[in-house]
């Protein structure tokens, strides 16, 4: 258990680190050579350019203007003085939705911090209970916390009131900040630029019929269920293979550069080789320029055949479609109505924006995506429960006593005072991060095979996955176990009966812990996101490798996106810490803030100078951030009442129980207000706001060919510039479209759609 000398000597730690990050970003950023990996952001808008220098010189590379080394911290001042709606302008809703996020945090927990010190901190320090503890082991940040507090005492009911005064806070700012998000939200949908979205919906499960194709019956199906709206449509193509081949083939084309650039030109005398076989690491060794030039004249011929047969071949053609209308207003009434009797038929959403799509998944077919969300949710819960073992090893490996029995030649190193002190307050947060680094990638992973197909969606799906991982595992593994190590003696020789009190004692001192993690994490952790060392060295490697012109150079460069699905639980899970020991162990506050501080001022400068937009949904997924802190909130009543009823007397539990219980209930009951209030306006798309942009859009550019406009908006991005049969227009009689068919005489009536030999006339 750390005390306050290693909590001391992990922040100096932390604090060198970040500092390092700080000062190697501040004069990086400075160099000409560096200019591309700082702020792509600006180039990729076309706002900046490199910097022109004479050939051969040094100023190409270095910046020699020294006093320009003297404000290398004005980047701090510069990402926070660009106003609110003209960031929005230039990151997207989504992007300044998401730093309000650390500003909420900061709006939350600076007032319950000053509430905390001024009552908790006086009566926690003054309780002398641990003074006299016989059995649990603690030590003097320990003192501060509600352990301290001898049983059965008065003084909890000044936690009882930070309690109700800190849920109370927290439930108005966050009603608050969900006011001022739906209005951002409906102010985009209001005057946001006309976008392929507005106008189309993405229908799935489209039944087959025995006379007509997927393209026709999707034509049919709108144009006599829609008839005034349809304009057109574009169906699916199952394109994975095809774009499997041209990824490939581009790779290819990055080792034949590669070779032609860095091998050949350099020596000509000797030409390159390699080995033919897998990964290059066993076979016949060939000359590589021959060998790559040759690969990619045969996934050329693989290419255009394979993009034939996806054109030619009706197998090809998915059953889903986009099917774009005439106006919003036939957009939203389509994607907001059940179309059919049956459920399960013709299910139509909301098309994601273009750029939004994930094209892989809208091969996979409706009931398989629910067979393989059943898989991965499934999959999702072994991850996390055999995940408690490496969190189990943490706990036992960080602890001293456990390390020293893991690794009796290490005694006497690890009794030293210096080493002791880093082991206990530094090893046990790094090796926490180290092991969650993969599992990111690893949810996002699952939830593309549960077949999503936008990307926001898979990032909300995600960081749902991930926020539940760390809950678990992070939270509630890391104080089981770790409790249960530093009491593990006390639990031998004590009964049964005693063990839920040390239990209920022990779990507000894991706070040294958090801690740690906390400084590691949201300290240095944020700090290097600012330097972005992998993308500086990836761009110098490319650079060197591959770029021969100025368009090599843009696709060398990197600006990453804003993760959504990596960054948002783990901001949730300070909200988590925050709220569940604003009230138990409140030392832990300020180092909360100084992360909620110091993200918004790093996160404002990437999304200004470096990430690229890969998205934008209108900050979507604030229903999820709202919920997520409510739960945060919940599991913080519930884990006060726990302690308090192991550490009131009989009579003291009768009053303040049902005092406790009342806080989840009307939290609850806050989300439901919450939920009825602002929710729809992420879920629907209001028919009134619809109606009146289609009408100021026809008043301000009559003449706007939206047909045009929409055709090719949903084309999978491997057809794009290609030949793709698209069918022509049908003929139309103003006020009476004529609908094609090739069914069989089956019906008459129109609601069926079922029609005559030739068509079906709309009356």
């Amino acid at each position: 258990m750390a005390d306050l000398y290693d909590i001391g000597v992990s922040a100096i730690i932390n604090l060198l680190s970040a500092l390092a990050f700080l000062i190697a970003f501040a004069i990086l950023r400075l160099q000409p050579v560096n200019d591309r990996v700082y702020f792509p952001k600006w180039y990729l808008k076309g706002l900046r350019a490199s910097p022109i220098r004479p050939k051969g010189s040094l100023t190409k590379f270095v910046n020699l203007d020294f006093r320009t080394y003297l404000r290398f911290l004005n980047w701090m001042p510069e990402a926070l003085k660009m106003p609110e709606p003209e960031l929005i302008e230039h990151a997207g809703v989504d992007s300044v939705v998401y730093i309000r996020i650390y500003l909420l945090g900061l709006k939350i927990f600076i007032p319950i911090m000053a509430l905390a010190f001024a009552v908790l901190v006086p009566v926690n320090w003054t309780g002398k209970m641990l003074d006299n503890a016989q059995y649990v082991s603690f030590n003097s940040i320990d003192k501060l916390s509600i352990s301290n507090i001898p049983q059965g005492s008065n003084r909890f009911w000044a936690h009882i009131f930070v309690a109700y005064a800190s849920t109370l806070w927290t439930c108005y700012m966050l009603y608050k900040e969900y006011e001022i998000v739906t209005a951002m939200r409906l102010e985009f949908i209001a005057v946001a630029d006309r976008r392929p979205d507005q106008f189309s919906v993405l229908v799935r499960n489209v039944p087959p019929d025995p006379d007509e194709s997927v393209n026709g019956h999707v034509e049919h199906f709108f144009r006599v269920n829609h008839p005034d709206h349809y304009l057109l449509h574009q169906v699916v193509y199952n394109a994975n293979k095809l774009a499997d081949l041209v990824e490939k083939k581009k790779s290819m084309k990055n080792w034949l550069i590669y070779y032609q650039n860095m091998e050949y030109e350099r020596r000509p005398s000797r030409k390159p080789t390699i080995k033919a076989g897998f990964w290059g690491l066993w076979g016949a060794r060939v000359d590589a320029i021959d060998y790559y030039t040759k690969e990619i004249e045969k996934l050329t011929e693989q290419e255009a055949a394979e993009r034939e047969k996806v054109i030619s071949d009706p197998e090809a053609i998915l059953p889903a479609a986009f099917v774009s209308f005439r106006s919003r207003w036939g957009a939203a009434v389509c994607a907001q109505t059940q179309q059919t009797s049956n459920p399960t038929l013709w299910l139509t959403e909301w098309a994601p924006e273009p750029s939004d799509v994930y094209w892989n998944n809208l091969a996979i077919p409706y009931v398989e995506h629910n067979i393989r969300k059943l898989f991965m949710s499934v999959a999702l819960f072994f991850l996390i429960f055999f995940f408690m073992v490496p969190i189990t090893f943490v706990q036992s490996i960080a602890n001293i006593d456990g390390l020293e029995k893991a690794f009796p030649f290490m005694k006497n190193l690890i009794e030293q005072g210096r080493v002791r002190s880093f082991v206990k307050g530094y090893l046990p947060g790094i090796i926490l991060k180290i092991f969650l680094l993969c599992i990111p990638m690893v949810v996002m992973l699952m939830s593309k095979i549960e077949g999503f197909t936008s990307f926001s969606y898979l990032e909300r799906r995600s960081a749902a996955k991930y926020y539940l991982f760390i809950l678990v595992n992070v939270f509630l593994g890391n104080i089981i176990a770790g409790t249960a190590f530093q009491q593990l003696s006390h639990f031998l020789h004590k009964s049964a009966t005693d063990i839920p009190r040390i239990i209920g004692e022990s779990i507000p001192m894991k706070a040294t812990f958090f801690i740690t993690y906390i400084m590691i994490d949201g300290w240095a952790g944020v700090a290097a996101e600012v330097l972005r060392i992998v993308p500086l060295l990836l761009f110098h490697i490319k650079n060197a490798v591959l770029v021969k012109t100025e368009q090599d150079r843009e696709e060398a460069m990197d600006p990453g996106f804003l993760d959504f699905a990596a960054y948002e639980p783990r901001i949730q899970l300070y909200f988590f810490l925050g709220l569940v020991y604003c009230v138990v162990t409140p030392i832990l506050l300020p180092f909360i803030i100084v992360f909620f501080a110091f993200a918004y001022l790093v996160f404002r400068h990437q999304i200004i100078n470096v990430y690229d937009r890969k998205y934008e949904s209108g900050a979507a997924f604030w229903p999820d951030v709202h919920r997520r802190i409510l739960v945060a909130l919940v599991i913080s009543h519930f884990s006060l009442l726990g302690l308090l009823s192991a550490k009131l007397s009989i009579k003291s539990i009768k009053a303040t129980i049902p005092l406790l219980l009342a806080l989840p209930i009307l939290t609850i009951w806050f989300h439901t207000i919450c939920k009825g209030r602002f929710e729809s306006a992420f879920k629907k798309f209001p028919l009134q706001d619809a109606m009146m942009k289609d009408t100021l859009e026809r008043a301000t550019d009559p003449t706007l060919d939206l047909r045009s406009y929409l055709r090719d908006a949903y084309l999978h991005p491997i057809f794009k510039g290609g030949e793709v049969y698209a069918p022509p227009p049908s003929d139309e009689e103003e006020g009476f479209p004529l609908v094609a068919t090739k069914r069989s005489q089956r019906s008459s009536r129109v609601t069926s759609l079922a029609g005559s030999d030739v068509c079906v006339q709309l009356v």
